[in-house]
Order: C-alpha cells, then sequence, then structure tokens
C-alpha cells in the first residue's frame, strides 16, 4: 500500500491493468507537441524558402541581344562580351540583325533584352540606356582634282555642295539622314544633290574611281573604314579637304541625339597630316540599351560586368569599345535604366539588400505564431488544471475522514475513489497539465491517505464485531 505514484503508474502500464482508463481524446501536450512540430516545420519551410530565394536569384540570366550588321565591330564587341560572360551570372545570347535599325525594332517589339543602337535613330519607347558603347563623328571631305582632269570650282564650304553628288560611306539609310541633318542647317536642299551610297568594303575603290565629288563617313575617331577611305582620297600627294561643321552647336540643340564634337589634326595619319589643324564636326553615340520591363537587379548586374570587362575591350577593340557609363540626367536623350543608375550612383542592391524584409517579416511571423501556440496550449490546460487541483483537495478531504472511519466499507469506497483521482492526476501528467512539482505534492498527500486508510482497517479489524457495528450504528443515528 506504500507505493509511490510512480511505481503505480509503472506497474499498471506493466501488468495491462485499466489504471489509466480508456483512451483520452487529444490533449493539451499533444496539441502543443503538434504546434512545436508545425512551428519545426515552418521553420523547414521558411529556410527552404530563402535557400530557394538565393538559388533562383543567383541562378545565371541569360540576356537576348540585338546587334548588327553581321561581321561589323559591334558584333565583334557582342562576341567578345558573349566568351567574357560565359561563367558570369548575366550571360548573352546574341541575336544578329542587319544593322542599329533592326536591332531597335527587335527590342520595341521584345524579341530581345539588351540591343546596340545608334542615338540619332528613333529609339523605342521602351528602350532605357545601359551604357554608352562608343562616340562616333561625322567626316565630310573633298578629293583633290585628279591630273589631267578639268575641274569645277573648288569646293571648301558645305554651301558648295548644292548641286554636286556626295558619296556615303555604308548601305545604312542612318549615314544618309545624317547628311541631310547637315545640309539643311546650312541651307542646301537634299533634293538639289545627287546622294550614292557605298558598301564599306568597296568605299575605297569607288573613291579612287572618282564617283562623286565629296564624301562623308561616320564612325569613330580614327575608324580603318574612314581612314582607308581618306587615304584612297589622297592623289599625287595632294590631300583632301576637309569640310568644318562650324554650326554643330545648332545642330545640337536642334536634333539632342547630336553633339558638337571635333576631329583632331593628324586623325587619319599621312604625311603631311590628314587633317592638317583641327576640324569641327557632329557626333553621335552607339548605346547598349535595356528593354524597360527587365529587372533592375538584372541590368545593375549586367552593368557591373559589363564595365568589369571593359579593359578588355579596349585593347581588342580600341576603336569601337570605348564604353562609358550613360547620361543618368533626367533630361538625357535616352532616359537611363533604373538599374544602370544605381551601379553608377553605387546603390547596387546586394541579395540580402533585397530580401533581407522578407526574411525578417518571416522570422518575426515564426516568432508570433510560436508564441500564440504556446498561449492556446496554456490555455487548453487551464480548465484541466483547474480540474486536478479540485481533486487534490478531495483527496485531502478524504484523508480527513479515512482517519475517524467505522466502516470497512466506506474505506474501500474512498479507495476507489482515490484510484479515479490516481487515473486523472496521470492523465494531467501525461498531457503537461500539471508538472513535477504538482505530481510530486499529489504523491505525498496519496500515500498519506493510503497509510491512513491502512491504519484504520488495521484498527477495524483488531476491534470486536459488536464494537465496529455500534460505532457504526452511532454515526447512523448522528450521535
Amino acid at each position: 500500500m506504500n507505493l509511490s505514484l510512480k511505481q503505480r503508474f509503472s506497474r499498471s502500464m506493466e501488468d495491462g491493468s485499466d489504471l489509466v482508463g480508456p483512451r483520452a481524446p487529444p490533449s493539451p501536450r499533444s496539441v502543443k507537441r503538434k504546434m512545436m512540430l508545425i512551428t519545426l516545420a515552418g521553420t523547414l519551410a521558411l529556410m527552404g524558402a530563402v535557400a530557394g530565394t538565393y538559388y533562383f536569384a543567383m541562378r545565371p540570366v541569360i540576356l537576348r541581344i540585338a546587334v548588327g550588321p553581321p561581321n561589323s565591330d559591334d558584333v565583334k564587341v557582342v562576341q567578345t562580351l558573349t566568351q567574357a560572360f560565359a561563367h558570369n551570372h548575366i550571360r548573352l545570347r546574341p541575336t544578329q540583325t542587319e544593322g542599329a535599325t533592326a536591332s531597335a525594332a527587335a527590342l520595341g517589339e521584345s524579341k530581345a533584352d539588351l540591343a546596340i543602337i545608334r542615338g540619332d535613330l528613333d529609339v523605342p519607347k521602351n528602350a532605357q540606356a545601359v551604357a554608352t558603347l562608343r562616340k562616333n563623328v561625322a567626316v565630310l571631305w573633298v578629293p583633290p582634282a585628279a591630273k589631267g582632269k578639268k575641274a569645277g570650282p573648288k569646293i571648301t564650304k558645305i554651301q558648295q555642295l548644292a548641286g554636286r553628288r556626295i558619296g556615303v560611306v555604308g548601305r545604312t539609310q542612318a549615314n544618309v539622314n545624317l547628311l541631310k541633318v547637315i545640309l539643311r542647317q546650312y541651307g542646301v536642299d537634299p533634293s538639289k544633290i545627287e546622294i550614292v551610297q557605298f558598301p564599306a568594303s568597296e568605299a575605297a575603290e569607288a573613291i579612287r574611281n572618282q564617283r562623286a565629288d565629296a564624301y562623308l563617313a561616320a564612325g569613330p575617331v580614327n575608324s580603318k573604314i574612314t581612314t582607308d577611305a581618306i587615304n584612297a582620297s589622297t592623289r599625287d600627294g595632294a590631300a583632301p579637304t576637309f569640310l568644318a561643321i562650324d554650326a554643330a552647336a545648332a545642330i545640337s540643340q536642334n536634333y539632342p541625339a547630336y553633339e558638337a564634337s571635333e576631329i583632331p589634326a593628324g586623325a587619319f595619319g599621312g604625311s603631311p597630316a590628314r587633317p592638317d589643324d583641327e576640324v569641327k564636326t557632329i557626333g553621335f553615340s552607339h548605346h547598349i540599351v535595356a528593354r524597360k520591363g527587365l529587372p533592375e537587379t538584372t541590368v545593375s548586374t549586367f552593368t557591373r560586368q559589363l564595365f568589369a570587362v571593359r579593359q578588355t575591350l579596349l585593347s581588342e577593340f580600341p576603336l569601337a569599345a570605348k564604353i562609358e557609363t550613360p547620361d543618368t540626367d533626367k533630361d538625357a536623350v535616352i532616359p537611363v535604366h533604373p538599374g544602370a543608375a544605381a551601379y553608377v550612383d553605387g546603390e547596387e542592391k546586394t541579395f540580402l539588400d533585397r530580401y533581407s524584409d522578407y526574411i525578417w517579416f518571416s522570422l518575426m511571423g515564426l516568432s508570433v505564431l510560436g508564441s500564440v501556440g504556446a498561449w492556446f496550449a496554456s490555455y487548453l490546460k487551464k480548465d484541466e488544471r483547474g480540474n486536478n487541483s479540485s481533486l487534490r483537495e478531495r483527496l485531502l478531504d478524504m484523508l480527513a475522514v479515512a482517519r475517524h472511519s467505522d466502516s470497512i466499507d466506506e474505506l474501500d469506497q474512498m479507495q476507489t475513489e482515490a484510484d479515479n483521482i490516481l487515473r486523472e492526476t496521470l492523465h494531467c501528467f501525461e498531457h503537461g497539465a500539471i508538472d513535477e512539482g504538482a505530481l510530486t505534492a499529489f504523491n505525498i498527500a496519496l500515500e498519506q491517505f493510503h497509510n491512513a486508510v491502512a491504519d484504520r482497517k488495521a484498527l477495524l479489524a483488531s476491534m470486536p464485531q459488536n464494537l465496529q457495528r455500534a460505532g457504526v450504528q452511532l454515526r447512523a443515528t448522528g450521535a
């Protein structure tokens, strides 16, 4: 009879007795365990989400870039970039076009993510600047008259081109448009002149055959195509005459895509130097542009990679790849892409910068979820703790009654009730409603009750039967 509560519980589990009664419904402790499992699952899910986000954020991104015409320096530059970016986060997939106009159209139709375009062409509405690939100048010159051929009035000014034939180097319509802009600025009606275009590969031969009175070429200063064309214009040691575009500033006011520029003396080599003095002209740029909907982080990463390999491009393509940062002014001809602006301004965001808020809010959400779960579990155990407390008080009351009982049957009934209280207490402990301290206090009360019952039964057993019956009768009559 003097068994501890834990011993009784262990014995009941070993012999399969029904001390703990039938299986109870889900308890607060099981609910708590479920909440802990849910919290753990949520934490693992958060870690998986962070890992997944990092993977998707850091996985290679392939951008389609439109560039043309075939075999041009621009195509070669893009091919070099493609090789340089082969193992980087941003990678390129070149799409060759017929020229800058076709590249701009591909970007405007969202068939490309990036494009290399001329700044003096119609820029798609969804194009935003990423970098300036190179700056170009317009070169307008008149070859010297061939010996033995009757020469007309010498051309020294652009106004004197009226009624003449002008050869344009390159098949692109953009160069013809450039010539017309220059002519109109000087009051020359483009319809009053004859314009002949030559492919770049045929320009030198056409100039040697005197197919035009003057020529226009557009490209980087010291462009090989322009230099070869000017060298073909030299006859018997006589250098061509370069026509200055003095109204370059006025042209740039009317056409923002153009800017005043100059051709340095000796830019095209030769002896004497060609030109022999600085020549004023107009210039325009080739730009790398991005589609407006392209993510800011993608463009900023591409811009960073682009300028990281700039020195490589300059060493391989010194005339065609003088990359510069884009114009970030609000009134720029081509608005800058926010991603490129972030790189230029040093505000490029890291992975943690982009996703720290989401991670922090997720952690806060898990913390709140854990707190709510703990409160809910505690709330569910409140009634069970209160019920167990009343059962313990009942046990103490029975302890007092047992010490004065005169009936074996009454003691047995209280013993049965104590067993029921034991069962409920073990349920409470198993479900987490009471802790070790409460279980120890209950164990002390239970042992005192069993000792009182055992002592009282021993006392009643030693008494004569007539005295036991008399005591019962006295208790029954209330004496």
